[in-house]
Protein backbone atom coordinates (compact mmCIF):
# COMPACT_ATOMS: atom_id res chain seq x y z
CA UNK A 1 0.00 0.00 0.00
CA UNK A 2 1.27 3.35 -0.91
CA UNK A 3 2.32 5.68 1.76
CA UNK A 4 0.24 8.98 3.23
CA UNK A 5 1.29 12.13 1.71
CA UNK A 6 3.31 14.46 4.09
CA UNK A 7 2.15 18.05 4.10
CA UNK A 8 3.01 21.35 4.93
CA UNK A 9 2.12 25.05 4.77
CA UNK A 10 3.26 28.48 5.97
CA UNK A 11 -0.20 30.01 5.06
CA UNK A 12 -2.57 29.59 7.60
CA UNK A 13 -5.98 29.52 5.89
CA UNK A 14 -8.21 27.06 6.93
CA UNK A 15 -9.88 26.52 3.50
CA UNK A 16 -6.41 25.23 2.79
CA UNK A 17 -5.76 23.21 6.43
CA UNK A 18 -9.34 22.00 6.07
CA UNK A 19 -8.41 20.28 2.67
CA UNK A 20 -4.95 18.26 3.52
CA UNK A 21 -6.75 16.94 6.57
CA UNK A 22 -10.04 15.61 4.86
CA UNK A 23 -7.79 13.28 2.65
CA UNK A 24 -5.80 12.21 6.06
CA UNK A 25 -2.69 13.16 4.88
CA UNK A 26 -0.08 13.78 7.61
CA UNK A 27 0.95 17.33 8.87
CA UNK A 28 4.75 17.46 8.99
CA UNK A 29 7.13 20.51 9.36
CA UNK A 30 8.98 22.05 7.03
CA UNK A 31 12.13 20.30 8.58
CA UNK A 32 10.64 16.80 8.12
CA UNK A 33 10.52 14.76 5.09
CA UNK A 34 7.74 16.27 3.09
CA UNK A 35 5.69 15.74 -0.18
CA UNK A 36 3.91 18.33 -0.65
CA UNK A 37 4.27 22.44 0.57
CA UNK A 38 1.76 25.13 -0.22
CA UNK A 39 4.06 27.72 0.41
CA UNK A 40 3.81 31.71 0.24
CA UNK A 41 6.11 33.81 -2.54
CA UNK A 42 8.66 34.54 0.13
CA UNK A 43 9.13 30.78 0.82
CA UNK A 44 9.22 29.65 -3.13
CA UNK A 45 12.28 31.97 -3.53
CA UNK A 46 14.40 30.30 -0.66
CA UNK A 47 13.32 27.20 -2.18
CA UNK A 48 14.90 27.71 -5.46
CA UNK A 49 17.74 29.82 -4.39
CA UNK A 50 21.07 29.18 -5.79
CA UNK A 51 22.98 29.76 -2.63
CA UNK A 52 19.78 28.18 0.37
CA UNK A 53 17.54 26.21 -2.04
CA UNK A 54 17.96 22.87 -1.90
CA UNK A 55 17.40 19.48 -4.54
CA UNK A 56 13.89 18.61 -5.00
CA UNK A 57 13.33 14.72 -5.02
CA UNK A 58 10.99 13.52 -7.33
CA UNK A 59 8.09 12.45 -4.61
CA UNK A 60 7.69 16.91 -3.74
CA UNK A 61 5.91 19.04 -5.41
CA UNK A 62 5.21 22.92 -4.78
CA UNK A 63 2.49 25.23 -5.39
CA UNK A 64 4.88 27.88 -7.43
CA UNK A 65 7.02 27.78 -10.43
CA UNK A 66 10.35 29.35 -9.57
CA UNK A 67 10.11 32.59 -11.38
CA UNK A 68 6.75 32.96 -11.40
CA UNK A 69 7.06 36.55 -11.69
CA UNK A 70 7.66 36.65 -14.86
CA UNK A 71 3.97 36.72 -15.10
CA UNK A 72 2.71 38.27 -12.00
CA UNK A 73 4.51 41.26 -11.68
CA UNK A 74 3.45 44.05 -13.20
CA UNK A 75 6.21 45.50 -15.36
CA UNK A 76 7.52 41.79 -16.23
CA UNK A 77 4.34 40.76 -17.47
CA UNK A 78 3.98 43.80 -19.79
CA UNK A 79 7.71 43.64 -20.75
CA UNK A 80 6.94 39.63 -21.84
CA UNK A 81 3.89 40.41 -23.88
CA UNK A 82 5.50 43.24 -25.34
CA UNK A 83 8.48 40.71 -26.10
CA UNK A 84 5.71 37.92 -27.51
CA UNK A 85 4.17 40.57 -30.08
CA UNK A 86 7.19 41.11 -31.23
CA UNK A 87 8.29 37.74 -32.24
CA UNK A 88 5.34 37.34 -33.73
CA UNK A 89 5.63 39.64 -35.88
CA UNK A 90 9.26 38.79 -36.66
CA UNK A 91 7.33 35.34 -37.81
CA UNK A 92 5.25 37.07 -39.60
CA UNK A 93 2.45 35.33 -37.97
CA UNK A 94 -0.91 35.80 -38.38
CA UNK A 95 -1.92 36.94 -34.77
CA UNK A 96 0.43 40.03 -35.07
CA UNK A 97 -1.95 41.17 -37.24
CA UNK A 98 -2.69 45.18 -36.97
CA UNK A 99 -5.80 47.83 -38.17
CA UNK A 100 -5.25 50.34 -40.03
CA UNK A 101 -4.46 52.33 -36.88
CA UNK A 102 -1.29 50.11 -35.67
CA UNK A 103 -3.45 48.02 -33.20
CA UNK A 104 -3.03 44.78 -32.69
CA UNK A 105 -5.96 42.77 -33.95
CA UNK A 106 -5.62 39.82 -31.88
CA UNK A 107 -3.07 40.42 -29.07
CA UNK A 108 -4.46 44.42 -27.80
CA UNK A 109 -5.18 43.24 -24.53
CA UNK A 110 -3.60 45.12 -22.22
CA UNK A 111 -3.61 49.06 -21.84
CA UNK A 112 -0.85 50.88 -22.80
CA UNK A 113 1.70 51.18 -19.78
CA UNK A 114 5.23 52.45 -19.31
CA UNK A 115 7.78 51.14 -16.58
CA UNK A 116 8.81 54.21 -14.17
CA UNK A 117 10.96 55.52 -14.12
CA UNK A 118 12.61 54.26 -16.87
CA UNK A 119 10.28 55.10 -19.75
CA UNK A 120 9.54 58.29 -18.39
CA UNK A 121 9.90 60.06 -21.80
CA UNK A 122 8.13 58.07 -23.35
CA UNK A 123 5.18 58.09 -21.02
CA UNK A 124 5.20 61.79 -21.52
CA UNK A 125 4.80 61.59 -25.10
CA UNK A 126 2.08 59.56 -25.63
CA UNK A 127 0.34 61.33 -22.72
CA UNK A 128 0.77 64.60 -25.08
CA UNK A 129 -1.19 62.84 -27.53
CA UNK A 130 -4.29 62.86 -25.56
CA UNK A 131 -3.65 65.33 -22.48
CA UNK A 132 -7.34 64.71 -21.32
CA UNK A 133 -6.65 60.89 -20.54
CA UNK A 134 -6.46 59.47 -17.14
CA UNK A 135 -3.78 57.04 -16.14
CA UNK A 136 -3.42 54.58 -13.07
CA UNK A 137 0.11 54.46 -11.34
CA UNK A 138 0.43 51.14 -9.55
CA UNK A 139 3.55 50.00 -7.70
CA UNK A 140 5.37 46.75 -9.65
CA UNK A 141 5.67 44.37 -6.66
CA UNK A 142 2.57 45.36 -4.32
CA UNK A 143 -0.78 43.68 -4.14
CA UNK A 144 -4.68 44.53 -2.61
CA UNK A 145 -4.62 48.43 -3.87
CA UNK A 146 -1.28 49.56 -2.44
CA UNK A 147 0.35 52.28 -3.34
CA UNK A 148 -2.26 52.87 -6.26
CA UNK A 149 -3.06 56.12 -7.78
CA UNK A 150 -4.95 57.88 -10.77
CA UNK A 151 -3.50 60.83 -12.49
CA UNK A 152 -4.37 63.33 -14.97
CA UNK A 153 -1.57 65.82 -14.71
CA UNK A 154 1.84 65.96 -16.11
CA UNK A 155 2.56 67.67 -13.12
CA UNK A 156 0.87 65.09 -10.65
CA UNK A 157 4.06 62.83 -11.78
CA UNK A 158 6.34 65.01 -12.00
CA UNK A 159 7.53 65.64 -8.21
CA UNK A 160 7.07 61.44 -8.55
CA UNK A 161 9.64 60.99 -11.12
CA UNK A 162 11.74 63.88 -9.80
CA UNK A 163 11.57 61.90 -6.20
CA UNK A 164 12.47 58.25 -8.33
CA UNK A 165 14.95 60.56 -11.07
CA UNK A 166 18.27 59.20 -8.86
CA UNK A 167 17.04 54.65 -9.83
CA UNK A 168 17.02 54.11 -13.31
CA UNK A 169 14.74 51.11 -13.83
CA UNK A 170 15.52 48.41 -11.65
CA UNK A 171 15.44 44.41 -11.29
CA UNK A 172 12.67 42.74 -9.07
CA UNK A 173 15.04 41.76 -6.30
CA UNK A 174 15.74 45.78 -5.89
CA UNK A 175 15.17 47.86 -2.67
CA UNK A 176 13.84 50.85 -5.18
CA UNK A 177 10.03 50.61 -5.90
CA UNK A 178 9.92 50.42 -9.49
CA UNK A 179 6.12 51.58 -11.08
CA UNK A 180 4.00 50.64 -13.91
CA UNK A 181 1.96 53.44 -15.38
CA UNK A 182 -1.11 52.56 -17.78
CA UNK A 183 -3.82 54.26 -19.69
CA UNK A 184 -6.76 54.33 -16.79
CA UNK A 185 -9.78 52.26 -18.53
CA UNK A 186 -12.45 55.03 -18.09
CA UNK A 187 -15.13 53.38 -19.47
CA UNK A 188 -15.87 50.29 -17.70
CA UNK A 189 -18.57 47.93 -18.04
CA UNK A 190 -21.15 49.08 -15.40
CA UNK A 191 -23.45 47.11 -13.48
CA UNK A 192 -26.03 49.02 -10.91
CA UNK A 193 -24.11 52.15 -11.67
CA UNK A 194 -20.80 50.09 -10.44
CA UNK A 195 -17.69 49.68 -11.73
CA UNK A 196 -16.63 45.69 -11.31
CA UNK A 197 -13.77 43.24 -12.59
CA UNK A 198 -13.61 39.67 -12.76
CA UNK A 199 -11.31 37.54 -10.92
CA UNK A 200 -10.99 34.01 -12.22
CA UNK A 201 -8.46 30.89 -11.14
CA UNK A 202 -6.45 29.62 -13.94
CA UNK A 203 -4.35 26.45 -12.69
CA UNK A 204 -0.88 25.84 -14.99
CA UNK A 205 1.23 22.00 -14.20
CA UNK A 206 3.15 22.27 -17.07
CA UNK A 207 4.52 25.69 -19.44
CA UNK A 208 6.43 23.34 -21.80
CA UNK A 209 3.90 22.01 -23.19
CA UNK A 210 1.72 24.50 -21.88
CA UNK A 211 -1.59 22.59 -20.14
CA UNK A 212 -3.48 25.15 -18.34
CA UNK A 213 -7.12 24.72 -16.97
CA UNK A 214 -9.85 27.71 -16.43
CA UNK A 215 -11.93 27.17 -13.05
CA UNK A 216 -15.70 27.67 -13.60
CA UNK A 217 -16.80 29.34 -10.55
CA UNK A 218 -14.88 33.14 -10.83
CA UNK A 219 -16.65 36.09 -9.54
CA UNK A 220 -17.01 39.50 -9.78
CA UNK A 221 -15.71 42.08 -7.41
CA UNK A 222 -17.70 45.64 -7.70
CA UNK A 223 -17.28 48.70 -5.67
CA UNK A 224 -19.14 50.19 -2.86
CA UNK A 225 -19.55 53.41 -4.64
CA UNK A 226 -21.24 54.51 -8.04
CA UNK A 227 -18.74 55.38 -10.76
CA UNK A 228 -17.89 58.28 -12.55
CA UNK A 229 -14.98 59.28 -14.57
CA UNK A 230 -15.17 63.03 -12.97
CA UNK A 231 -12.02 64.43 -12.12
CA UNK A 232 -13.35 64.87 -8.58
CA UNK A 233 -13.19 61.51 -7.82
CA UNK A 234 -10.23 60.90 -9.08
CA UNK A 235 -9.00 60.51 -5.20
CA UNK A 236 -11.45 58.10 -4.38
CA UNK A 237 -10.30 54.50 -4.23
CA UNK A 238 -14.22 53.16 -3.22
CA UNK A 239 -15.35 54.56 -6.79
CA UNK A 240 -12.23 53.41 -8.91
CA UNK A 241 -10.64 50.26 -7.42
CA UNK A 242 -12.66 46.95 -6.82
CA UNK A 243 -9.98 45.47 -4.07
CA UNK A 244 -11.93 44.05 -1.55
CA UNK A 245 -9.11 45.50 0.69
CA UNK A 246 -9.68 48.23 -0.16
CA UNK A 247 -13.61 48.19 -0.11
CA UNK A 248 -14.45 46.48 2.82
CA UNK A 249 -13.21 49.55 4.78
CA UNK A 250 -16.20 51.48 2.54
CA UNK A 251 -19.44 52.55 4.43
CA UNK A 252 -21.77 50.72 2.02
CA UNK A 253 -19.60 47.25 2.33
CA UNK A 254 -22.46 44.91 2.36
CA UNK A 255 -20.88 41.94 4.74
CA UNK A 256 -23.39 39.08 3.61
CA UNK A 257 -22.33 39.08 -0.49
CA UNK A 258 -19.19 40.91 0.34
CA UNK A 259 -19.61 43.36 -2.91
CA UNK A 260 -19.34 40.15 -5.41
CA UNK A 261 -21.27 38.17 -7.81
CA UNK A 262 -20.30 34.64 -9.52
CA UNK A 263 -19.55 34.93 -13.06
CA UNK A 264 -22.60 32.52 -13.71
CA UNK A 265 -24.82 35.74 -12.39
CA UNK A 266 -22.68 37.69 -14.76
CA UNK A 267 -23.24 35.67 -17.64
CA UNK A 268 -27.16 35.23 -17.12
CA UNK A 269 -27.06 39.12 -17.19
CA UNK A 270 -25.20 39.74 -20.17
CA UNK A 271 -27.10 37.10 -22.20
CA UNK A 272 -30.54 38.74 -20.59
CA UNK A 273 -29.38 42.68 -21.71
CA UNK A 274 -26.55 42.08 -24.44
CA UNK A 275 -27.57 38.59 -26.22
CA UNK A 276 -26.39 34.89 -25.82
CA UNK A 277 -23.84 35.42 -28.69
CA UNK A 278 -21.84 38.88 -27.80
CA UNK A 279 -21.95 37.33 -24.38
CA UNK A 280 -20.37 33.83 -25.74
CA UNK A 281 -17.54 36.01 -28.08
CA UNK A 282 -16.33 37.67 -24.92
CA UNK A 283 -16.24 34.65 -22.72
CA UNK A 284 -14.10 33.49 -25.50
CA UNK A 285 -12.02 36.68 -25.50
CA UNK A 286 -11.18 36.20 -22.00
CA UNK A 287 -9.71 32.65 -22.58
CA UNK A 288 -8.16 33.86 -25.92
CA UNK A 289 -6.29 36.49 -23.16
CA UNK A 290 -5.81 33.89 -20.47
CA UNK A 291 -4.35 31.47 -23.07
CA UNK A 292 -1.86 34.23 -24.84
CA UNK A 293 -0.74 35.86 -21.56
CA UNK A 294 0.85 32.18 -20.57
CA UNK A 295 2.25 31.46 -24.51
CA UNK A 296 3.96 35.26 -23.61
CA UNK A 297 5.67 33.79 -20.57
CA UNK A 298 6.20 30.19 -21.80
CA UNK A 299 9.59 30.62 -22.95
CA UNK A 300 11.11 32.17 -20.74
CA UNK A 301 9.22 30.16 -17.34
CA UNK A 302 11.80 27.76 -15.02
CA UNK A 303 9.36 24.54 -16.20
CA UNK A 304 10.14 22.84 -12.72
CA UNK A 305 8.91 19.32 -12.75
CA UNK A 306 8.07 19.71 -9.08
CA UNK A 307 5.66 22.84 -9.44
CA UNK A 308 2.10 23.90 -10.40
CA UNK A 309 0.42 27.34 -10.37
CA UNK A 310 -3.19 28.58 -9.40
CA UNK A 311 -3.04 31.90 -10.24
CA UNK A 312 -5.52 35.02 -9.86
CA UNK A 313 -6.60 36.55 -12.99
CA UNK A 314 -8.07 39.86 -12.89
CA UNK A 315 -9.80 41.01 -16.30
CA UNK A 316 -12.08 44.50 -16.54
CA UNK A 317 -14.93 44.64 -19.08
CA UNK A 318 -15.74 48.20 -21.11
CA UNK A 319 -18.68 49.32 -22.27
CA UNK A 320 -17.60 48.11 -25.38
CA UNK A 321 -17.89 44.39 -24.00
CA UNK A 322 -14.17 44.14 -24.61
CA UNK A 323 -11.86 42.47 -22.09
CA UNK A 324 -8.41 43.91 -20.40
CA UNK A 325 -6.22 41.71 -18.35
CA UNK A 326 -4.93 44.19 -15.54
CA UNK A 327 -2.81 41.50 -13.71
CA UNK A 328 -1.75 38.53 -12.35
CA UNK A 329 -1.66 37.21 -8.84
CA UNK A 330 0.22 34.47 -7.59
CA UNK A 331 -1.26 34.05 -4.34
CA UNK A 332 -5.09 34.70 -5.25
CA UNK A 333 -6.26 35.21 -1.47
CA UNK A 334 -7.24 32.77 0.43
CA UNK A 335 -9.29 34.55 3.20
CA UNK A 336 -12.90 35.01 3.34
CA UNK A 337 -15.10 37.29 3.13
CA UNK A 338 -18.45 36.00 3.03
CA UNK A 339 -19.85 31.94 3.52
CA UNK A 340 -20.43 31.66 -0.03
CA UNK A 341 -16.42 32.98 -0.43
CA UNK A 342 -15.52 30.19 1.81
CA UNK A 343 -17.28 27.24 0.03
CA UNK A 344 -15.95 28.27 -3.28
CA UNK A 345 -12.02 28.71 -2.12
CA UNK A 346 -12.66 25.37 0.07
CA UNK A 347 -13.49 23.97 -3.34
CA UNK A 348 -11.28 25.91 -5.85
CA UNK A 349 -8.30 24.26 -2.84
CA UNK A 350 -10.02 21.08 -3.30
CA UNK A 351 -10.33 20.75 -6.97
CA UNK A 352 -6.75 21.98 -7.98
CA UNK A 353 -5.21 19.38 -5.33
CA UNK A 354 -6.88 16.57 -7.17
CA UNK A 355 -5.77 17.50 -10.22
CA UNK A 356 -1.83 17.94 -9.12
CA UNK A 357 -1.86 14.54 -6.87
CA UNK A 358 -4.19 12.15 -8.81
CA UNK A 359 -6.32 9.66 -6.87
CA UNK A 360 -4.43 11.78 -3.21
CA UNK A 361 -0.88 9.48 -3.78
CA UNK A 362 1.93 10.60 -2.87
CA UNK A 363 3.40 13.62 -5.66
CA UNK A 364 4.84 11.64 -8.48
CA UNK A 365 6.43 14.44 -10.47
CA UNK A 366 7.32 12.34 -13.41
CA UNK A 367 3.75 12.19 -13.87
CA UNK A 368 2.47 12.52 -17.24
CA UNK A 369 0.09 15.70 -16.59
CA UNK A 370 -3.20 14.54 -17.52
CA UNK A 371 -5.71 13.66 -14.72
CA UNK A 372 -8.66 11.11 -15.81
CA UNK A 373 -11.73 14.02 -16.66
CA UNK A 374 -13.68 12.90 -13.32
CA UNK A 375 -10.75 14.75 -11.27
CA UNK A 376 -11.14 17.79 -12.92
CA UNK A 377 -13.96 19.09 -10.56
CA UNK A 378 -15.08 22.47 -11.37
CA UNK A 379 -11.99 23.20 -13.63
CA UNK A 380 -11.93 22.50 -17.76
CA UNK A 381 -9.23 22.32 -20.08
CA UNK A 382 -8.60 25.75 -21.72
CA UNK A 383 -5.56 24.40 -23.75
CA UNK A 384 -3.68 21.99 -24.15
CA UNK A 385 -0.57 22.80 -26.25
CA UNK A 386 0.31 18.84 -26.77
CA UNK A 387 -2.72 17.82 -28.01
CA UNK A 388 -3.18 20.67 -30.25
CA UNK A 389 0.32 20.09 -31.85
CA UNK A 390 -1.19 16.90 -32.69
CA UNK A 391 -4.42 17.87 -34.30
CA UNK A 392 -2.35 20.26 -36.06
CA UNK A 393 -0.42 17.61 -37.49
CA UNK A 394 -3.40 16.02 -38.15
CA UNK A 395 -5.25 18.43 -40.40
CA UNK A 396 -1.71 19.12 -42.23
CA UNK A 397 -1.57 15.65 -42.67
CA UNK A 398 -5.28 15.72 -43.89
CA UNK A 399 -4.66 18.46 -45.85
CA UNK A 400 -1.83 17.18 -48.09
CA UNK A 401 -3.91 14.02 -48.80
CA UNK A 402 -6.53 16.32 -50.06
CA UNK A 403 -9.14 15.98 -47.07
CA UNK A 404 -11.62 18.40 -46.84
CA UNK A 405 -10.69 20.50 -43.34
CA UNK A 406 -14.31 21.66 -42.87
CA UNK A 407 -14.28 24.88 -40.87
CA UNK A 408 -11.75 24.12 -37.77
CA UNK A 409 -8.83 24.63 -40.53
CA UNK A 410 -10.23 27.72 -41.89
CA UNK A 411 -7.97 30.35 -40.75
CA UNK A 412 -5.72 28.67 -38.42
CA UNK A 413 -4.33 29.85 -35.07
CA UNK A 414 -6.02 33.51 -36.04
CA UNK A 415 -9.37 34.70 -35.93
CA UNK A 416 -11.78 31.66 -35.85
CA UNK A 417 -10.11 29.43 -33.02
CA UNK A 418 -10.94 26.12 -33.10
CA UNK A 419 -12.23 24.15 -29.92
CA UNK A 420 -11.01 25.56 -26.73
CA UNK A 421 -8.65 22.71 -25.25
CA UNK A 422 -6.39 23.36 -28.77
CA UNK A 423 -6.86 26.68 -29.95
CA UNK A 424 -3.83 28.70 -30.06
Amino acid sequence: MAGKVKWVTDIEKSVLINNFEKRDWIHVTENDDWNFYWMSIQTIRNVFSVDTGYRLTDEQMVNHFPNHYELTRKDLMIKNIKRYRKDLEKESSPLAEKDENGKYTYLDFVPVTFMLPADYNLFVEEYRKNPSSTWIMKPCGKAQGKGIFLINKLSQIKKWSRDSRTSTFVAANSGKEAYVISLYIDNPLLIGGKKFDLRLYVLVTTYRPLKCYMYKLGFCRFCTVKYTPSTSELDNMFVHLTNVAIQKHGDDYNHVHGGKWTISNLRLYLESTRGKEVTSRLFDQIHWIVVQSLKAVAPVMNNDKHCFECYGYDIIIDDKLKPWLIEVNASPSLTSSTANDRILKYNLINDTLNIVTPNGDIPDCRWNRSPPREALGNYQVLYDEEQAQSENAERDLRSRSGQSLGSKGSKGSAGVRPAAATWK
